[in-house]
């Protein structure tokens, strides 16, 4: 059987597309900007111009946590609160990226099953790849595209806590941090600088025997964030409990995250802090592009593996082999 090959649409046809809320054309758009086909980079740049006024009305919310926290769990739940108040919602989530066979599992479509088959909610997972801070090379366009075709409020959910986990800070209005009960322990373990960029900590999987941890835990994560200097924005992040299997303290986490939208708004820094994520944004950019640009020169390529080794059999430092290979760029 003869499979006949997807037409390739126009800039124009799948920015009309998202736009008009066509969640297929949104999946394959998305595809698109994921591309490292020159092919596709270039009209995934056009995808995002014919969009780009169609975007920034969402509220962008980052959910991180310590490893066996339930993020899935909790954002399904969480999820699926969210739309019962009748907003859209989009899902965007990184699996982690095997660093030997560079696969992913991709499997939070399955682990949301229920989520997945609301119709106020889009699902979509993508692969980390190699890039750092617990999110995907193009999380930050994909959050655009959904934007753009209507959704009102996006999560992003990261890889897991690690020390370049807070990328996802700089492209998000909220950033959640989800802990479990007995603070003690996990309060040794995770990064101080987290727990500083939190604008709130969520305790999960306080239900049953676990209620009464949970409370504990909650005083002592309050109490430690009291130690941290205060926000310049103001901003006093709180500790709250829930239950992702009873769907206990939701409503108060959403409270919260919409407290601090408003609070951030009257005081002007949440236009602000936007402004200066896509200048930030910009320039990651330009970083990524010169870093392709100077692994795809020929003349460089035709060095590479001499060089390379080389430095490997320690004949020349690595800061010369650097150097030597950035002035064959620059000729």
């Amino acid at each position: 059987m003869k499979y006949k090959r997807r037409k390739r649409l126009s800039a124009e046809e799948y920015a009309n597309g998202i736009i008009n809320g066509d969640r297929i054309i949104l999946s394959r758009a998305i595809t698109i900007i994921e591309s490292k086909l020159e092919n596709d980079i270039l009209l995934a740049e056009e995808v995002l111009e014919k969009i780009l006024p169609y975007t920034g009305k969402s509220l962008r919310v980052g959910i991180t946590g310590v490893p066996g926290v339930g993020k899935s769990t909790f954002i399904e739940s969480f999820g699926k609160y969210i739309t019962s108040q009748e907003k859209k919602l989009a899902v965007l989530t990184i699996d982690p990226s095997s660093q030997i066979s560079g696969g992913s599992i991709l499997g939070d479509k399955t682990r949301m099953e229920e989520l997945s088959n609301d119709p106020y909610a889009y699902v979509r997972p993508s692969a980390a790849g190699s890039a750092l801070g617990g999110v995907n090379y193009k999380t930050r366009e994909t959050m655009l595209l959904c934007e753009a075709a209507g959704f009102e409020v996006i999560l992003i959910e990261t890889v897991g806590v690690g020390q370049s986990e807070t990328t996802v800070k700089g492209m998000v209005d909220f950033f959640l941090l989800l802990m479990l009960a007995g603070a003690g322990d996990e309060l040794q373990g995770i990064k101080r600088g987290i727990m500083e960029m939190a604008d709130a900590i969520a305790i999960t999987k306080v239900d049953g025997d676990n209620v009464k941890r949970g409370q504990l835990a909650r005083v002592e994560y309050q109490n430690a964030l009291h130690l941290f200097p205060p926000s310049e924005t103001g901003w006093s992040p709180k500790v709250m409990t829930c239950s992702s299997v009873n769907k206990d303290g939701l409503d108060k986490i959403l409270d919260n995250i919409i407290q601090y939208q408003k609070e951030m708004n009257e005081k002007g820094y949440f236009f602000s802090r936007r402004q200066e994520q896509n200048l930030h944004w910009m320039h990651e950019t330009i970083e990524s592009y010169l870093k392709r640009a100077f692994y795809n020169n020929t003349d460089v390529a035709s060095q590479l593996d001499t060089l390379e080794n080389q430095v490997i059999q320690n004949k020349v430092p690595a800061l010369t082999g650097a150097r030597r290979l950035i002035d064959i760029y620059n000729q």
